[in-house]
């Protein structure tokens, strides 16, 4: 009886065994190792929190939702800006709470909570990377509500500061200026279990015009002077962003190495690179030689903003991203920035749905392209076009993993 017990029970294994086999065989086979991430900017208040007046109970529902909708996405990481002008989204001793955050700078959130901290845990118990987002130079944003606090940098080195336009800068020829936002960036990978460090497009400010049409040069005569170089000032500028970023990866990676470092510069090196291509010059212009930064390896992985259509004449997202990977000698990662907030955008390029699911598949056929980020969430949030469902339908269909960093091992 026994025997004829264990036989049967043999048999029902087998057939289970047969039957889960073959329910493997037709299961779709599991994605590509692929950076899928948003930006989610807290600067004038873009993606989050919506508005400067919120209660923090409002703030981390509205967080927690963006998160949500993130993993429901099958996105696996988050670029999340903590330091939208010389102030912060997180407690810091080095600089002042965002206005953005609480509607007055230097202003805790009241009841006390750490927005970064926050975020952290929420991402990671959703399975979700999150990087955090500064800007370098930055002091001063326009759309920022009432005075700066006593303990802002315009206020305790204003010798540091320089304004342009409607913004304050920090002035990157004044090497105390690179230093209070080295050790910003370093305070933040000590302190919190971020899983990247990343800064956007913003190195020396686009230029601007006064108001006969002139162009208006950059303040830092003082500095240069002091500088005591026998460099040009354009190549002086250059090698004072050059600096930072090589310190910044070396600073990085000295306190906690497997952290991800990276930038995220203006679509174009320089005009004529790849052949046809046009537009502005941040070589040029921002002095950002961001072709260099790649080539030396100072970073983990290259976010190019590249926001044309595929078909664009003068910029097409096809040329300039092959022509990025091609500057890749390091293999490093390469995910380029994808404007999703243009699509069904009537004000801003009104594109079809269709564009940006079209530059991902794009991407996904050139060679050391694996991966993207979109700017930014609030379009994803909104559905806008319909991509949002789309994309979690049809082009994230499966879960994909974060590739991996053979350099970092």
């Amino acid at each position: 009886m026994k025997r004829l017990a264990t036989t049967l029970a043999l048999l029902v294994l087998a057939q289970f065994t047969f039957l889960s086999g073959r329910a493997a065989e037709v299961q779709d086979p599991p994605a590509l190792p692929e950076f899928r991430a948003a930006w989610v900017a807290t600067v004038a208040n873009i993606d989050w929190p919506s508005r400067k007046d919120l209660s923090v109970s409002q703030q981390q529902a509205e967080l927690v939702a963006l998160l949500d909708r993130a993993a429901d996405l099958n996105l696996n990481a988050i670029v999340f800006q903590v330091r939208p002008a010389a102030d912060a989204m997180y407690a810091s001793k080095l600089e002042p709470w965002s206005p953005f955050l609480t509607g007055e700078m230097g202003q805790a959130p009241d009841p006390h909570y750490d927005p970064l901290e926050f975020a952290v845990a929420e991402a990671h118990a959703r399975g979700l990377q999150l990087h955090a987002w500064f800007n370098p130079y930055r002091v001063r944003h326009p759309s920022a509500p009432g005075e700066p606090s006593d303990n802002h940098i315009s206020r305790t080195r204003p010798e540091l500061v320089r304004s342009y336009g409607k913004y304050l800068w920090l002035d990157p020829g004044e090497p105390a200026a690179a230093e209070h936002s080295l050790a910003v960036i370093a305070d933040v990978v000590r302190r919190y279990q971020v899983d990247g460090v990343h800064i956007d497009d913003y190195f020396y400010p686009y230029p601007i015009k006064d108001d006969q049409g002139r162009h208006v040069s950059f303040p830092d005569d003082d500095s240069y002077a002091r500088a005591k170089t026998s460099l040009s000032r354009d190549d002086w500028r250059r090698q004072n962003v050059d600096r930072f970023i090589e310190r910044m990866y070396r600073d990085v990676k000295a306190i906690r190495p497997r952290v991800l470092v990276g930038v995220s510069p203006f679509g174009i090196w320089r005009p004529g690179h790849p052949e046809g291509i046009a537009g502005f010059d941040q070589y040029a212009s921002l002095y950002a030689d961001a072709r260099k930064w790649l080539r030396e390896g100072w970073v983990d992985y290259f976010a190019p903003q590249l926001y044309w259509k595929i078909d664009s004449a003068g910029q097409s997202f096809p040329k300039l991203l092959a022509w990025w990977a091609e500057q890749n000698v390091h293999d490093r990662h390469i995910w380029p920035g994808l404007y999703t907030s243009r699509v069904a955008s009537p004000g801003n390029g009104n594109w079809p749905a269709e564009e940006i699911v079209n530059q991902i598949e794009t991407a996904r056929r050139i060679d050391g392209a694996n991966g993207h980020i979109h700017f930014s969430m609030k379009a994803l949030m909104d559905n806008r076009g319909g991509l949002a469902k789309r994309l979690q339908r049809e082009t994230y269909e499966n879960p994909a993993p974060v590739p991996a960093s053979p350099w970092l091992e």
